[in-house]
C-alpha cells in the first residue's frame, strides 16, 4: 500500500501535468484560429477558380490535348497520405492510416506507392516496409504556400512521366473544433468539380486565344490550390484534434487527482485514527 508521502508525490506529478496539458491546449486553440482564418481567406479564390474551369471543361473531353485532362487505363496508383509531422492530437493520425490500409487491401504492393506529407505518415508506412515514393516532413510548423506549389510541381512530374496512371490524395478536412473527416480525393487525371458544373455560369465567354490553351495553363494553378487548401485543412483539423485531446487529457488528470486526493484523506484519517487509538490504549495501560 502507497505511503501518504508518495501519494503525495504523485499528486503534484499529476498537477505538473495537468498545467501541460492545459498550456499544449491553448496553443493549439491559437493555431487552429490562425489556420482557419487561412482557410477563409483561400476559399474565395478557390471557388472563383473552380468556377472558371468548370466553364472551361463544359465543352472539352477528356483527351483533347489537356495532358492533366487525359485518362488512361489505370496499372499503377500513387497514394499522396497527409498527416502530422507531430502526435499528442488524438486519432488525427491514425484514422488517415486505417483509411488507407483499408484501401490498399485490393492492391498488390506492385500496383501502387505511397507519397508521405508529415513525419507521422512517413514513419508509420516506412517501418512497414510500404512502397514510398517520396516523402515531405517538419514543415507544419512554418507552412508555407511554396510547399504546397513544390509538392503539386513533384505529383504533376510523376503523373506526365507516366510512372502512375492515377493520384489520389488522403487527409483530413476540417468540419470543426471537434470533428474532422477523412477525405479522399482524385488529384490527377483532373477532373472538374461536379457541383460546379451543375452550377457553372450560362452566359457564353469568348476566351483568347482558346480553352485549350487556357486550361494547360490554369489547371496546374489549380492543382497548386487544391495542395495548399487540403495542406491548410489537415493542418487545422490536426490543431483541432490536439486541443481536443489536451482537453481531454486535463480533464482525465483533474479526475485522477480528485480520486488520489480521497484517497489520501482517507489513509491519512485512518492513520490519525489508528494513532488516537493506540494513545488511548496506551493510557489505559498505565492506568492499570
Amino acid at each position: 500500500m502507497a505511503t501518504l508521502r508518495e501519494i503525495r508525490t504523485r499528486i503534484s506529478s499529476i498537477h505538473s501535468t495537468q498545467q501541460i496539458t492545459k498550456a499544449m491546449k491553448m496553443v493549439a486553440a491559437a493555431k487552429m484560429r490562425k489556420a482557419q482564418d487561412s482557410i477563409l481567406a483561400i476559399r474565395p479564390y478557390a471557388y472563383k477558380l473552380r468556377d472558371l474551369i468548370a466553364d472551361l471543361t463544359a465543352t472539352v473531353s477528356e483527351n483533347s490535348g489537356v495532358p492533366l485532362m487525359e485518362g488512361r487505363p489505370v496499372e499503377k496508383t500513387l497514394f499522396v497520405v497527409i498527416a502530422a509531422d507531430r502526435g499528442l492530437c488524438g486519432a488525427f493520425n491514425s484514422n488517415i492510416f486505417r483509411s488507407l490500409l483499408d484501401r490498399l487491401k485490393n492492391h498488390q504492393q506492385d500496383e501502387y506507392a505511397i507519397y508521405t506529407v508529415g513525419r507521422k505518415s512517413y514513419d508509420f508506412f516506412r517501418k512497414r516496409n510500404y512502397p514510398i515514393e517520396d516523402h515531405k516532413i517538419n514543415f507544419f510548423n512554418w507552412l508555407d504556400f511554396q510547399d504546397a506549389v513544390e509538392i503539386s510541381r513533384n505529383l504533376v512530374s510523376l503523373y506526365k512521366s507516366k510512372k502512375y496512371d492515377r493520384i489520389e490524395i488522403v487527409y483530413n478536412e476540417f468540419k470543426s473544433a471537434i470533428s474532422q473527416l477523412v477525405i479522399s480525393e482524385q488529384f490527377l487525371p483532373f477532373k472538374p468539380d461536379e457541383e460546379s458544373e451543375q452550377d457553372k455560369s450560362q452566359v457564353d465567354f469568348i476566351y483568347e486565344p482558346d480553352k485549350k490553351t487556357i486550361l494547360n495553363e490554369v489547371i496546374p494553378k489549380n492543382l497548386n490550390i487544391q495542395i495548399w487548401r487540403m495542406l491548410l485543412e489537415s493542418n487545422a483539423a490536426e490543431q483541432a484534434a490536439r486541443m481536443t485531446a489536451m482537453e481531454n487529457a486535463t480533464t482525465n488528470a483533474q479526475e485522477i487527482v480528485d480520486k488520489l486526493t480521497i484517497f489520501y484523506n482517507r489513509s491519512r484519517q485512518a492513520t490519525i485514527t489508528t494513532e488516537i487509538t493506540e494513545i488511548v490504549s496506551g493510557a489505559e495501560a498505565l492506568k492499570e
